[in-house]
């Protein structure tokens, strides 16, 4: 025979539970026995063990109550439909899961998976989180604006990650985001980027790409330096072909 306190340990709840069970009438209480304590037989544990499971699996004590005096087909029915019921609520928890995780970068909630790709690759090639978030806005912003074309726009940015010459840019980039506006070392960057905006740049500039180098601008001075001496540049060679 079992204490209360044995009781409870040997079912795994608290004494103050076990006392709850009586008080609602879902767990019969014991008479005192001659020295004046309740005890509580093999029998009463299993039962306690058997609602503690229940009320474990989220079933409400007045249905636990029902199904313990339920004829064992009708318990047996009524654990299936139980068992059907959380294996509901884990897929509901494990998609409720994996939204969340998403959320952590954001753009799995509203990007295509091809664009997904691109910004892994970004991370695979040591690109920062800071520039690979930058690209994420511009993918929402011509997914936004020019949804048509997209897939030409990740065929070109792929391409583009072919090239050892524009990572190398990129990655200098990265370094550069915290250097001091005026360091003299963003003179000979913003000449490599001068360089390779003539061979690859298009001229046409969309309204998504204003958008987009607003958007970088904002992130750091120095890019802010870079960006401000290639769209002076660019200025300047428009100008001379225009007086030519």
């Amino acid at each position: 025979m079992l204490t209360i306190s044995q009781l409870a340990a040997t079912a795994g709840v608290t004494v103050r539970t076990v006392r709850h069970y009586h008080q609602v009438g879902l767990f019969p209480e014991p008479e005192r026995d001659a020295s004046g304590y309740r005890r509580y037989s093999a029998q009463a544990a299993v039962d306690l063990i058997r609602i503690r499971t229940l009320a474990d699996a989220g079933v409400p004590l007045a249905r636990i109550d029902a199904l313990l005096r339920a004829q064992p087909a009708e318990f047996a029915a009524a654990i299936t439909e139980i068992d059907a019921e959380l294996e509901r609520k884990v897929g509901q928890l494990t998609e409720h899961r994996r939204r969340i995780a998403d959320l952590e970068s954001g753009e799995r909630l509203v990007l295509p998976s091809a664009v997904i790709a691109l910004l892994d690759r970004m991370r695979g090639l040591g690109i920062s989180e800071k520039r690979v978030r930058l690209e994420r806005d511009a993918w929402i912003l011509v997914q936004a604006m020019e949804p048509d074309s997209l897939a030409q726009r990740i065929h070109d940015k792929n391409a583009g990650f072919d090239d050892p010459e524009t990572i190398r840019l990129i990655l200098a980039c990265d370094a550069a985001a915290d250097w001091d506006p005026r360091d003299p070392r963003l003179d000979a960057l913003i000449d490599d980027l001068d360089a390779w905006e003539i061979a690859h740049r298009d001229p046409a500039e969309t309204g998504d790409q204003k958008l987009v180098v607003a958007r970088i601008s904002e992130a750091s001075p120095a890019w802010q330096r870079i960006l401000d001496a290639l769209t002076h540049r660019a200025e300047q060679r428009r100008n001379s072909q225009h007086g030519g």
